[in-house]
């Protein structure tokens, strides 16, 4: 009785290791064709000839309209076509228009920014806004910017240039915040 003995769970563990061990860091290692999860970040929606209307007690104060909006998920809406804006008197009558290459809605602030050849034009006081960009506020009722803006008079033909500029929504108040160039004062007011 000189040879050794081998139990059979020795002897087939010992076997059956190499073989389930491989299998094991076989199993570990990463999935080279597993598919990894982007998330979107395209638009939600995309809409064609979009029409809003602002009301306040039951009468329309804004009109706007567009050929195309599109909807980020932050729920921003960009305007990428020509938009006009229309605000309204009491009485129903356009008395405004504001037309711009594009707009934007951000929904953070609930302000819409319209850019690109931008013209306001007050039909009761005949007076034409130009500039590249104006921001208006639907809560306050006011239009602001940064940038340079031309104000003209449509029946006498003068201009006010100038850097920035505040208004209420319909133009019929404004100040130009810093005003350049050359521009007719009423008679009777003393310049110095």
């Amino acid at each position: 009785m000189g040879g050794k003995f081998l139990s059979p769970v020795c002897f087939w563990g010992k076997y059956l290791f190499l073989p389930f061990m491989a299998l094991f860091l076989l199993s570990c290692e990463e999935d080279k064709n597993a598919k990894v999860f982007i998330p979107y970040k395209g638009p939600l929606e995309e809409a064609e000839k979009i029409e809003m209307l602002y009301s306040e007690a039951a009468l329309l104060k804004v009109r706007v309209t567009t050929s195309k909006q599109i909807q980020l998920p932050s729920q921003d809406k960009i305007f990428p076509k020509p938009v006009l804006v229309e605000f309204y008197s009491p009485g129903g009558q356009v008395i405004t228009t504001l037309r711009s290459d594009s707009a934007r809605y951000v929904f953070s602030t609930g302000l819409y920014k319209v850019k690109g050849n931008v013209k306001v034009v007050n039909t009761q006081k005949q007076e034409r806004l130009l500039s590249d960009e104006l921001t208006w506020d639907p809560n306050t009722q006011k239009i602001y910017t940064d940038k340079r803006v031309t104000i003209e008079s449509l029946s006498s033909g003068e201009r006010i240039n100038g850097l920035g500029l505040d208004a209420n929504q319909d133009f019929t108040q404004y100040s130009v915040r810093k005003p350049t160039g050359f521009f007719n004062a009423p008679a009777g007011m003393t310049t110095y």
